[in-house]
């Protein structure tokens, strides 16, 4: 007895097809079994010849391409040894925004090699350079002192720092292996072909980063670094948003840093008013000297910093710590008075003492200088000026207060003149961010911000002693929002 074939189905046939589909992963898994080595398939995704006059080497990522399944990051990853929690390359989520809501794209990013590197232009110690030949931005890591502040500078979030060696490090295109003509080890892991090396023009300065520059979402223009990663493809939506801009993690506190800008502004502030008192100059070098040794912890290779001076050409960090070393000594003077040795009275001459209040402004100046000429709004001139020079007000107003009772009504109203403009400067639209995050994530914080900076408007009245605690309180509490608040600048989409 004959039997039927089952019939045959749609459902059937196009199984029958998937199983002879390949995806980008086997593909490339298939090729790399009939010629293990692909040196010619990888010739075409770098340059065949060094870059020439006014040409750098830059990524370029074809956003067509890119699935998202991360093996540039993983190929990163194994080919520098970075430690578990560290990633040179990121790869994030755009959505369509208003215009296109269903729209989304997988992008995968590193370091830009920026034709005018911040990172390079911010560093202290000259930990960056960025080659003449080829325009690799590379860190030099016996350099760096593991100050961070490359971390700051870029808009991109490209410096990585390395808590096992106390260092930043970042992304060098694998320049190594570029010079013996082999492709980069992201770009080699691509099952896509989704990443590939180009020569640029950086004179054409006005043509670089010029692509699809809502990715940032309010971040600066790309003319402050000029990055040179070129992304060809699909368009990207006008209003396209990264998928984590409503992530409101707050950033990292940096303590040390916190301590140092408020004990040393209440240092300048007290030592702009001590007018002779040694027991108000033993407090003011005392606030000093405690806020800079907090400053060495926040550095992860603190012996190795006396090597600043050679970043004093672009660096506001390196004049930062050379203003804050000649204001140490200028801040010894008064002690030093003390002993009331005939040869020490030059030291009382007027010009002396301008040249050291001058001095001191200048301190408080470059202090400012750090995080204004960052691209991150919270720290922006018309916020950092008044908060940063507002404290050094304050201790000043409160320490005259000690020879002059009737100071203590413009202390106590500066105060919370201080501290309204503060809510009224969170109120801007720029900053709805970061008020979400203080009135919600670091409420605590904020009310102790405003409670200690009620107290020591109203305990000036009964003594200038017992306002300064709550001062002291208040501003670090400041100072802590300043830096857990503010908004981070990296590429999009990719949440820490």
């Amino acid at each position: 007895m004959s039997t039927l074939a089952p019939e045959r189905t749609l459902i059937d046939d196009l199984l029958a097809d998937q199983r002879k589909l390949f995806t980008p992963v086997a593909d490339f898994a298939e090729q790399h079994e009939r010629e293990p080595d692909l040196a010619g398939h990888y010739r075409n995704l770098i340059p065949l010849s060094k870059p020439g006059k006014g040409e750098q080497y830059a990524f370029e990522v074809a956003l067509d391409k890119c699935t998202s399944c991360k093996a540039c990051v993983t190929a990163c990853h194994s080919q520098n040894g970075l430690d578990e929690d560290e990633s040179w390359r990121d790869v994030g989520l755009l959505l369509g925004g208003e215009d296109e809501p269903g729209w989304q794209q997988t992008i995968t990013t590193a370091c830009h090699h920026c034709a005018d590197p911040e990172c390079l232009n911010g560093c202290p110690v000259q930990a960056y350079e960025k080659s003449e030949d080829t325009g690799i931005v590379r860190h030099l890591d016996d350099q760096c002192i593991g100050c961070s502040y490359c971390i700051f500078k870029c808009p991109f979030d490209v410096p990585k720092f390395s808590k096992k060696r106390g260092i930043v490090r970042k992304c060098d295109m694998c320049h190594d292996r570029l010079a013996e003509g082999e492709a980069p080890a992201c770009v080699q892991a691509c099952p896509t072909e989704a990443i590939r090396i180009v020569k640029v023009n950086v004179a054409e300065k006005s043509k670089l980063g010029s692509r699809n520059l809502g990715w940032l979402n309010g971040a600066p223009p790309a003319s402050i670094t000029q990055p040179t990663t070129r992304y060809t493809g699909r368009e990207v939506p006008l209003t396209a948003q990264a998928a984590d801009r409503d992530n409101l993690k707050p950033e990292h506190a940096h303590a040390p840093l916190v301590i140092m800008l408020t004990l040393t502004q209440a240092a300048v502030g007290i030592y702009l008013a001590a007018s002779g008192s040694l027991a108000l100059s033993i407090l003011s070098f005392a606030l000093f000297a405690i806020g800079l040794t907090a400053a060495t912890l926040h550095l992860g290779q603190p012996l190795k910093a006396w090597r600043f001076f050679l970043g004093l050409k672009t660096s506001w960090l390196s004049r930062e710590l050379l203003a804050f070393t000649v204001l140490g000594a200028f801040l010894t003077v008064p002690l030093v008075r003390a002993f009331d040795l005939p040869f020490l009275s030059i030291l009382a001459h007027p010009s002396i003492q301008l040249t050291g209040a001058l001095t001191a402004l200048a301190a408080v100046f470059t202090s400012v200088k750090i995080y204004e000429s960052t691209p991150r709004v919270l720290w922006n001139a018309r916020i950092t000026f008044p908060r940063f020079f507002g404290a050094v007000a304050l201790f000043t107003l409160l320490t005259l207060s000690f020879q002059s009772p009737q100071l203590a009504p413009l202390f106590s109203a500066t105060t919370l003149g201080l501290l309204a403009l503060d809510i009224l400067q969170l109120k801007n639209p720029t900053l709805s961010r970061e008020r979400t995050i203080i009135t919600e994530k670091l409420s605590l914080i904020g009310k102790t911000r405003l409670a200690s900076g009620v107290l020591s408007a109203a305990t000036i009245f009964l003594s200038p002693w017992l306002a300064l605690p709550f001062l002291l309180t208040s501003i670090l509490a400041e100072r802590t929002l300043y830096f857990k608040a503010v908004r981070p600048l990296k590429m999009p989409g990719f949440i820490h």
